[in-house]
């Protein structure tokens, strides 16, 4: 039932309208004073309020104004019945919170229309209500649904991270740094490095396509192919004939991803890789490229030059041939190896880094070494970009070869 609530210091005029809403089938509530009114409206809910505009001691227009400056959470339409009727006491009315006027002496098919009008406004408004309502709730559960995603994706970041525990490899005759920064939460990229045996390492850079948990999925699953945690699950590991561990060729290696993710995985990413078998005591490389960029080379002397020429993506083509190429390194010899989120770089006017842009880098900072160079390397292309959050991945081994010492030096 609607309730209505009537205020007015008339008694005879509280009766009259009184009898005409319970006639038309409001609840009807009274008050003979603004403040008695207010009293009333603490403790009850109504839909609409008829308050006389000149009353003793509170006046409907205070009334009103207090009544829209209360704690009331309900809405209730507000006619201020009154005598007045130019426009600034409309104007003074308006602005003290009425909704409506009526002038008096008070006319029945007016009356009628002018609450059945306030009716229709306060079912719109609380139709809109309850939708901000329902709307705040689905927005509260949202943002609990996604405080969820993203402490899960913190926690994918934690465990994508630790698939590089050590960002700084020390091996006999070579150093080897790892550089790896997700555009987002998690990312496509990894970099890895292995122990083969007591004379070779291996080391890896992959790239999956896209960005994302998807990405990041392949991308660990890829690289849990090629472990140095546990060699008995390594692909790229054989046995030899002594028993130790010998790599794969590297070409092989690639091909077997390939076919894998053709095979095994229903997925419509792909990924690029560079793969390397690294002998210590020689310095000699042996490379397979699966559509990762080139890697650079820097010699002693500072001479800079981009290798290999491409080759397939994993996954992209079945069956696909892939072919390895040999480097030679000597002692004071630096190899990049980096994703395309590097030379891909951009400014914020479009332009990209290029291989150039990342050889004269490679030239600037060719005094630091391992970690402090890769660090380098990314305050210049924050710099470069203008951002400190890559709008790709960003992943880097850097080997420097040393040379292994004889067994006649000393420690």
């Amino acid at each position: 039932m609607r309730r209505v609530l009537i205020v007015d210091d008339s008694r005879a005029q509280l009766r009259i309208l009184s009898a005409v809403l319970l006639r038309w089938g409001y609840e009807v509530f009274e008050a003979t004073s603004g403040a008695r009114a207010l009293e009333l409206l603490a403790r009850e809910e109504v839909d609409l309020i008829l308050s006389d505009w000149m009353m003793p001691e509170m006046s409907g227009l205070e009334f009103c104004r207090q009544f829209r400056a209360s704690d009331n959470a309900r809405y209730a339409y507000f006619i201020l019945l009154t005598l007045r009727n130019a426009r600034e006491d409309v104007a003074t009315g308006l602005s003290a919170g009425a909704d409506d006027f009526l002038s008096k002496p008070l006319d029945v098919n007016e009356l009628r229309a002018r609450i059945a009008a306030g009716e229709r406004l306060i079912a719109t408004q609380r139709e809109l209500f309850e939708k901000n309502r329902l709307l705040g709730e689905a927005l509260g559960e949202l943002q609990l649904v996604y405080d969820n995603i993203a402490r899960d994706l913190v926690e994918a970041r934690n465990l994508q991270q630790s698939l590089v525990p050590d960002e700084h490899l020390r091996f006999d005759g070579a150093d080897v740094s790892l550089l790896l920064r997700a555009s987002g939460h998690v990312g496509g990229d990894l970099v890895g490095a292995f122990e083969v045996n007591d004379t070779r390492i291996g080391l890896y850079a992959i790239d999956v396509s896209g960005h994302g948990i998807a990405s990041a999925l392949l991308a660990a699953r890829l690289a849990g192919h090629l472990t140095r945690a546990n060699p008995d699950q390594n692909l790229a590991l054989t046995h030899g004939p002594d028993g130790t561990f010998v790599m794969r060729p590297v070409a092989e290696i690639c091909a077997d991803l390939n076919r894998m993710i053709h095979d095994e995985m229903a997925t419509e990413l792909y990924c690029t890789l560079l793969i390397i078998d690294v002998d210590l005591a020689t310095g000699h490389l042996k490379v397979a490229q699966a559509g990762h960029p080139a890697p650079l080379l820097q010699n002693s002397a500072g001479t800079v030059s981009f290798l290999g020429g491409g080759g397939h993506p994993i996954g992209l083509v079945a069956e696909a041939e892939y072919k390895a190429f040999d480097v030679r390194m000597s002692p004071g010899d630096r190899l990049l190896v980096y994703s395309d989120g590097i030379t891909e770089s951009t400014t914020p006017d479009g332009l990209e880094l290029g291989q150039d842009g990342l050889e004269l880098i490679v030239r600037r900072d060719a005094g630091l070494k391992g970690p402090g160079f890769l660090d380098a390397l990314l305050w210049e292309l924050n710099e470069f970009s203008g951002s400190a959050e890559p709008a790709d991945d960003i992943s880097a081994v850097f080997l420097e070869y040393h040379g292994r010492r004889s067994r006649d030096e000393g420690p």
